[in-house]
């Protein structure tokens, strides 16, 4: 018979590996899913008149693509989270420079600080912090 230490001993390894995968599998799955809705954006600006479309004419077009996006993909589609989409891309030309250490409604939430030197604090502080949406929202 093995000894208690020994069992507490496994569990812990057996432990460290299936979170520190699941870690490592999150990180993938949301940097994936900011480079989507990064693509999004692009493909929407790239698709307007030189990037200065008409407000009337971009909000009929964005009801239009969210209609038909929902249909297809379903929701996560709204006409707001698409020019979220549009604005991501347009605050954040490269993609490299942003951090899969923030999620989806992170840059939602920092997208709505016009100011760039601000933005960039917060968005520092979230990813030096470890700051839940719900603390970046506190700290603004």
């Amino acid at each position: 018979m093995q000894s208690l230490t020994f069992n507490k001993k496994i569990i812990e390894d057996i432990k460290e590996v299936i979170v520190s995968s699941r870690q490592k599998v999150a990180y993938e799955v949301n940097n994936t899913m900011l480079l989507a809705y990064w693509n999004v954006g692009k493909i929407i600006v790239e698709n307007e008149q030189n990037g200065n479309i008409k407000a009337e004419y971009g909000k009929q077009v964005m009801k239009e693509l969210s209609k038909e996006l929902r249909k297809i993909l379903g929701s996560g589609f709204s006409v707001s989270n698409l020019f979220n989409m549009r604005r991501f891309y347009i605050t954040y030309p490269k993609f490299q420079t942003l951090s899969g250490k923030l999620s989806w409604s992170h840059y939602c939430e920092l997208l709505s600080i016009e100011n760039i030197d601000e933005r960039n604090f917060y968005e520092k502080e979230c990813i030096n912090s470890n700051w839940s949406v719900r603390e970046l929202k506190r700290q603004k």
